[in-house]
């Protein structure tokens, strides 16, 4: 996990090198400032004591000097460190989101149903967070802290022994209980961010559906599910708190304990009541060590409280980081498309490897390029698996896909997504202008190319009717914008991309029978190379194709035209007469 996540720091490596050697430096001035005021305080003993012969008031005058200087350095590391620290650990999340997010953009669909939308916001955002805040402690205290510790244990064990016996014992006791800690609160964390995704998930899905919310009047209903996912996160947070409350009372505790057995047994040692050498300069000097080592204690306490609470994230981010995806490349990948002849080859597939049975059985068909092809079949039927193999969004589970006769699984990626345009079932639109939308299809593409797409996909007409027109802000998902004005937005953009292969995947139900043909139309005027593959439930969208395939639970239950359907397919007859007589027309023949 560790050496996944260091990946990440790159170049900011030598800021996360030099921080804790920076920190080293401001300890050792906080240890060597103790030291030096045994000297200042021996010299008052002697002028209480009235041994004014043995004061050497420059070497007061020195050591002050010293102990100045030591505290300025102290304070120049301690802000060196603080900035070398934030400037790595901000870096280091940067970094860390970047290559979550660009391998996120690696993964097949198949990966990205194996974690939800809001489980990866959260990752990316409030886990990288922990992760950040943990390792800025590390590079920071962690280093610094032992240091200061074992220092000020030297120092103490040079000045009296038995009180640095003291100190270690605290020490352990301290450690044993940090550690039950740690291993306690691990679990709750885990669980909490668990929650976290779900909380993400109600806010969501309740800020994407809120026209539905509000039209169904369930306001009520939603604040009551996000109270309760709300209620979760709150559970766990105090389960894990709870333990973590242990910690500091704990370290307090056992600083004060400490300081009252330095403070008995110095003293006793100091008047004599007990055998030591301890004088009053010493016993200063042991006071400020006692106070160093439990502070170095506090710091070791606190980073490891850091620590268990981004392990649960750092465990989270790196199962994205090491998913891998399920569309392997090729060796020697082919980088052209010579047409868009498409050959399903005894394909078999299903979404999940270890599935009890096929979305799809025994595919066969070959589709010549230019080609218009029709898709109908029920409601889970199979007809958008289908169609997501040919711009390999999944691979197959048995047999093969070939485009312009070379199997999908040959090809560079990119060079094949290139050549294959899909309107989704489901509309997209991002923020920003009409044109921005529109030249996802074409970076290049000039306003010319943009009104003759929008044209033959029937969408410059209300286009211009927009306020700035092409330049007008569509809002986030294409708010701005009817159903019906989305696809034929969608459909340009995918025109636009000039492709080999478009697949229309039921992408234009909201839009009129007349508007529909219109654009089939205009794809056999303007593309007329282009194979164009049509997902429908009308069969007025698909009745004029070269030919329709018509699937039945994953399996082909025929082929043909509209008219040998008609004679040689019940399926499609009874789609075609329930659509007569819902539309009031006659059937004819």
């Amino acid at each position: 996990m560790i050496k996944t996540l260091l990946k990440s720091v790159r170049e900011y490596k030598n800021s996360s090198i030099l921080c804790p050697i920076v920190m080293v430096g401001e300890a050792v001035m906080e240890i060597i400032i103790p030291f030096f005021m045994t000297f200042i305080v021996r010299e008052l003993e002697n002028l209480a004591k009235g041994e004014t012969q043995s004061v050497n008031g420059g070497n007061i005058a020195l050591y002050s000097s010293i102990m100045i200087l030591c505290a300025f350095l102290a304070l120049f590391f301690g802000a060196w460190g603080g900035r070398l620290a934030a400037k790595a650990s901000c870096g280091f999340a940067h970094n860390l989101r970047e290559d979550m997010y660009n391998n996120l953009q690696t993964y097949s669909f198949a990966n990205i149903d194996n974690f939800s939308t809001a489980s990866l916001i959260t990752r990316i955002t409030t886990d990288v967070s922990n992760v950040q805040n943990a390792y800025q402690m590390c590079i920071r205290m962690l280093v610094r802290a032992p240091v200061l510790f074992i220092s000020a244990i030297i120092m103490t064990s040079i000045i009296e022994p038995l009180m640095a016996l003291i100190f270690g014992g605290a020490a352990i006791l301290l450690g044993t209980v940090v550690s039950i800690c740690m291993v306690k609160v691990y679990p709750h964390f885990r669980t909490m961010f668990r929650k976290y995704d779900d909380l993400n998930s109600v806010v969501q899905e309740d800020l994407t559906a809120i026209r539905v919310v509000k039209s169904y009047v369930r306001e009520d209903r939603e604040i009551s599910k996000m109270k309760r996912a709300s209620g979760e996160v709150y559970k766990y947070s105090v389960k894990a708190e709870r333990i973590l409350t242990v910690m500091m009372p704990c370290v307090t505790l056992t600083m004060f304990i400490v300081n009252i057995f330095i403070l008995t047994l110095g003293s006793n040692m100091t008047v004599g009541n007990i055998s030591g050498n301890v004088s009053p300069s010493k016993l200063q000097t042991l006071i400020h060590y006692s106070a160093q080592i439990m502070s170095g204690v506090m710091m070791v306490a606190m980073c490891l409280n850091f620590i268990s609470l981004s392990k649960g994230s750092a465990d989270r981010i790196c199962e994205v980081l090491n998913e891998k995806t399920t569309l392997p490349k090729p060796e020697d990948p082919v980088f052209e498309v010579k047409d868009g002849t498409v050959d399903f080859d005894g394909v078999s597939f299903a979404y999940m490897q270890k599935a009890d049975e096929n979305v799809l059985k025994n595919i066969s068909v070959h589709i010549s390029s230019g080609e218009t092809v029709g898709i109908i079949g029920a409601t889970g039927s199979g007809k958008t698996s289908l169609v997501s193999l040919i711009p390999r969004l999944y691979d197959v589970s048995d047999g093969s896909v070939k485009v312009g006769g070379i199997d999908v699984r040959n090809y560079n990626m990119d060079t094949l997504r290139n050549s294959v345009a899909m309107v989704l079932q489901k509309n997209v639109l991002f923020s920003g202008s009409v044109a921005e939308n529109l030249r996802w299809g074409d970076e290049n593409a000039t306003e010319e190319d943009l009104r003759l797409v929008a044209r033959q996909a029937c969408a410059e007409e209300f286009i211009d009717a927009l306020p700035g027109g092409f330049d007008y802000d569509l809002g986030q998902g294409g708010v701005n914008v009817s159903g019906g004005q989305k696809q034929r937005l969608c459909i340009a953009r995918a025109m636009l991309k000039k492709p080999k292969i478009i697949i229309f995947d039921d992408s234009t139900s909201a839009v009129d029978t007349k508007t529909d043909a219109s654009i089939r139309s205009a794809l056999k005027k303007y593309a007329p190379d282009t194979t164009k593959i049509i997902i429908a439930q009308r069969i007025a969208s698909v009745q004029d194709a070269d030919k329709i395939i018509v699937l039945d639970e994953g399996v082909i239950s025929g082929i043909g035209t509209h008219k040998e359907l008609l004679k040689n397919n019940e399926i499609y007859r009874d789609v075609y007469e329930s659509q007569i007589k819902s539309s009031g027309e006659k059937e004819v023949g």
